[in-house]
């Protein structure tokens, strides 16, 4: 009986929830049932065996989320160099407005996930009214750059302000997901909510590294 309050003692004193804390308190307690357990009805061997596999696995997971978050972090701090790289290049992400100024439009483009037999990429202007669209017949899938040159559908050049982008697909005359791509230089690197990197762009936009589709 001294033997077992000992060990109570010692395991109330343990008071740390590590996988090593747990381990030496788990290793107390089992010396301290062989050291009290009745002669006569002896700890099943088997028993032991399974409590033993149990700890081990526990120490284990533990040293495994140790190691996934060490990678996550160096992960993160990789990302984030590979970001800063970028400032003061020229990347194209998604987007939905473009600014002309001075009669120069920026680069457009357009994202497909599979290839499609009709894409066009719609220019509107701020009174909803359509100045061009540009038909780049079919296309393979992944990003396809455009080049506007800032005028309307009849060649004259469109006045300077923000315009609207839109991307639309076909495949055998089903609509298909196409994304539209704006052009803006990298201004800077932040870190978003989520942790990962975003870009600051010198349109106002923030876009993550992972959804630059193209490099200019």
């Amino acid at each position: 009986m001294n033997g077992t309050s000992s060990a109570n003692s010692s395991s109330s004193g343990t008071s740390g929830t590590s996988a090593s804390d747990l381990q030496s308190t788990f290793l107390q307690l089992l010396v301290a049932q062989l050291q009290n357990q009745d002669p006569t009805d002896p700890m099943d061997s088997s028993q032991m065996t399974s409590q033993l596999a149990q700890i081990n696995t526990v120490s284990g997971i533990a040293q495994l989320n140790t190691s996934l978050s060490s990678l996550s972090t160096q992960l993160s701090a990789g990302q984030n160099a590979q970001a800063a790289l970028l400032i003061g290049s020229t990347v194209l992400a998604a987007g939905s407005s473009a600014t002309v100024s001075s009669g120069t439009a920026p680069q457009l483009g357009v994202q497909l996930g599979a290839a499609a037999s009709d894409v066009k990429l719609t220019i509107t202007n701020s009174a909803g009214q359509v100045v061009n669209t540009l038909d780049l017949g079919p296309q393979s899938a992944g990003t396809i750059p455009v080049t506007w040159n800032g005028k309307d559908a009849s060649g004259n050049t469109v006045a300077d302000g923000t315009y609207t982008i839109s991307a639309a697909a076909t495949v055998n005359g089903s609509s298909a997901s196409a994304q539209a791509l704006v052009a803006s230089q990298v201004q800077g690197v932040i870190q978003q909510s989520d942790g990962t990197a975003g870009l600051s762009l010198a349109n106002g936009k923030t876009v993550a590294l992972s959804s630059v589709a193209g490099i200019l």
